[in-house]
């Protein structure tokens, strides 16, 4: 039996953002935006849903007086993608 796709992490640009939220643990916006090709505008709104849902947490500072904001995979967001993975691979029959 297929299981249901976390409709979160189903939009690519959120798994991307997760994926390497995953290795790293935390991110810089600009990072995240670098790595994935995204726009800015794009980008922010993909990781405020990722935010609201839980996965990550949003740290907004200022740096050398420049804003920065940073992304963090929350405990949350690391089952969530464990699942999203293991309900992968059962459409693959893994």
């Amino acid at each position: 039996m297929f299981k249901d796709l976390d409709p979160i992490l189903h939009s690519q640009l959120r798994l991307a953002v997760v994926s390497l939220l995953i290795g790293l643990k935390e991110a810089e916006f600009t990072f995240i935006k670098e790595k994935t090709g995204a726009t800015a505008g794009n980008l922010s709104v993909q990781i405020n849903k990722l935010k609201d849902a839980g996965y990550i947490d949003v740290v907004k500072q200022f740096k050398d007086n420049y804003p920065q904001t940073i992304c963090k995979i929350t405990p949350e967001g690391i089952k969530a993608f464990e699942i999203y993975v293991a309900n992968l691979q059962s459409y693959l029959g893994k």
